[in-house]
């Protein structure tokens, strides 16, 4: 290994630490929602008046050991990017990716005051954009971490170019389909209503769900009776989880699918195959933590394993669709062996 070398090697692990951490931080932030501790901490950027790092430790008890557990890691988060902001400045000598890492610090600035808007408007509509906005924010910088590999930088062009556009396209389609459903699934644990649809496979014993004001107000009655009570649902959010559930089956048939088409084609490079495998691997954990979730009647570490595993299928549909683009790219680019007319592509 080169002196030139090791400044990229330790780039890369300094990303890749980042990107652990935006992990660790999606699943406290999974616990604040879990635990309804949202609000437990009632001002910001204080905590209580006290400055946030100097907050007693003596009074980080209940829902306010989780909401300002969260804050401190997303500070400690949002200094790490910083300094792989810098450290990417220093090191980096592609000016693209100089740019992601920009673009990493500002979505984390605009994260932290999301997060701290959200507690002084308690604005559920907010945390559903802080939501949606840390798992894209994670594929940001895990997209900095494989960018900054050797894997990324001895990327060459495979043949048959066509069905890799194909594969590429749906590769593309099915984290687009993901990155829906984690939406959906951030809207149902910001309407803090419970489990609207208590049972699994069935729907309140069927297949369809109740949405008529009768069968709406008898479920709230029984769920009203129950000890301790649940929230009172309504049409919307019975409609929202199932389509939740209508939609994960689709995703799974759909990832499955893509994933092992990539894993037969021999010709792609072998750590795209195995993260095709690991795709398959989390999307079906996924779909199992989904329905203990249910089971469990929503436990607050089981939802929360199912949040962080969704942001890592995604995270991962992204870095796979990234190394499939660039093969494609690079198939076109100027001086490669297997560069064809664009035209001819266009007309493909």
């Amino acid at each position: 290994m080169s002196n030139h070398d090791l400044p990229k090697r330790f780039l890369n692990g300094f990303a890749l630490l980042v990107a652990c951490g935006v992990v660790v931080l999606i699943g406290l932030g999974g616990l604040v929602t879990s635990h309804e501790a949202g609000m437990a901490v009632p001002d910001w950027p204080n905590s209580f008046g006290y400055n946030m790092f100097l907050f007693p430790v003596s009074r980080w008890v209940g829902g306010v050991f989780f909401e300002h557990t969260h804050r401190l890691v997303a500070s400690v988060v949002g200094l790490l990017t910083i300094v792989l902001f810098v450290f990417t400045l220093f090191i980096e000598d592609r000016k693209w990716v100089k740019w992601l890492s920009g673009i990493a610090l500002v979505a984390v600035i605009i994260q932290g005051v999301l997060g701290g808007l959200r507690i002084t408007q308690a604005s559920p509509v907010l945390g559903l954009f802080h939501g949606c906005l840390a798992q894209g924010y994670l594929a940001l910088v895990a997209t900095i971490a494989l960018v900054t590999t050797r894997f990324w930088r001895r990327l060459e062009p495979v043949s048959n170019w066509r069905e890799l556009s194909r594969l590429r396209f749906w590769t593309v389609f099915v984290t687009g389909m993901i990155f829906f459903q984690l939406v959906l699934g951030t809207s149902m644990r910001h309407a803090h209503a419970g489990l609207s649809i208590p049972d699994f496979p069935t729907v309140y014993g069927g297949f369809l769900p109740p949405m008529d004001a009768a069968s709406i107000a008898e479920i709230n009655e029984a769920r009203a009776a129950l000890i301790p009570p649940l929230t009172p649902t309504t049409a919307h959010l019975i409609g929202l989880q199932y389509v939740h559930r209508v939609w994960a089956v689709v995703i799974v048939v759909g990832l499955i699918w893509v994933a092992v088409s990539l894993i037969r084609r021999r010709q792609l490079p072998a750590q795209l195959r195995f993260g095709a495998g690991f795709w398959v691997f989390l999307v079906v954990v996924q779909f199992g933590l989904g329905i203990w979730t249910i089971w469990s009647n929503k436990a607050a570490d089981v939802a929360t394993a199912h949040q962080v595993c969704g942001a890592l299928t995604l995270t991962t549909g992204v870095l796979l669709s990234l190394i499939l683009s660039t093969l494609l790219g690079r198939v076109f680019s100027p001086g490669s062996p297997q560069s064809t007319d664009p035209l001819e592509f266009m007309r493909a």
